[in-house]
């Protein structure tokens, strides 16, 4: 008997040192892509969501990742700085911050949609959340010293956040009739897949950044 007890407490002292020398389990990396209609997936089917499509193709690649969709159609910066707290929840790893486009079509002042980002990046931070930021570009016809104060906001606040900037979100989609809806504003699916395929390899280069990334 004596013979077996000492053979168990070797065993358990075996596992005991074996499960701390394994690797930690992989954690699902929680990511938010918090912006307006162009992460939403206007008019599109869930499945065909900017937050959809790039979930789909991180996995494909490797990577255990959960997105979250938290974009609202037709949000300001203005809209997205009062909803911020609650529509990124505890517990998320990172944030892909896409605003600004309409704020830009409705003529809001440049400066005021760069501190309201700002502010929304300094929350981020105090939370210790991650954030790619995406930037945006004015309509042409918003004239050039608007689209001259409005284009540099998001290189200014990436350098100063020290933050990863992807810096024209609908890079590839916004002169392409057959990638945009009948409205020529937003993407469909197809030109959300472009999005998603341009964008992907500054996102993976952020998600190995995250100090929780596996």
């Amino acid at each position: 008997m004596k013979f077996k007890a000492v053979w168990l407490h070797v065993i358990v002292i075996a596992g005991t040192i074996l499960s701390l020398l394994s690797p930690a389990q992989a954690k699902t990396l929680q990511i938010v892509g918090f912006g307006d209609s162009l992460m939403a997936g206007y008019q599109l089917a869930s499945s065909e969501s900017y937050t959809a499509q790039l979930e789909a193709a991180l996995k494909a690649k490797g990577h255990d990742v959960s997105i979250a969709n938290a974009g609202v159609s037709g949000d300001t910066t203005s809209g997205g700085l009062a909803r911020l707290d609650w529509s990124v929840p505890d517990g998320t790893d990172a944030v892909i911050l896409e605003l600004g486009a309409n704020d830009a079509l409705r003529g809001v002042s440049p400066e005021e949609t760069e501190k309201n980002l700002d502010a929304m990046l300094a929350r981020l931070k105090e939370r210790n959340i991650p954030v790619l930021l995406a930037g945006m570009m004015a309509p042409p016809n918003m004239g050039g010293d608007y689209a001259q104060r409005f284009n540099g906001i998001y290189q200014k606040l990436s350098q100063k956040y020290g933050v990863p900037l992807y810096p024209f979100f609908l890079d590839g989609v916004v002169t392409q009739a057959n990638l945009q809806l009948e409205d020529g504003m937003h993407p469909n699916a197809k030109g959300v897949a472009v999005m998603v395929e341009r964008s992907l390899p500054t996102v993976e280069t952020f998600l190995k950044s995250l100090p929780t990334h596996r």
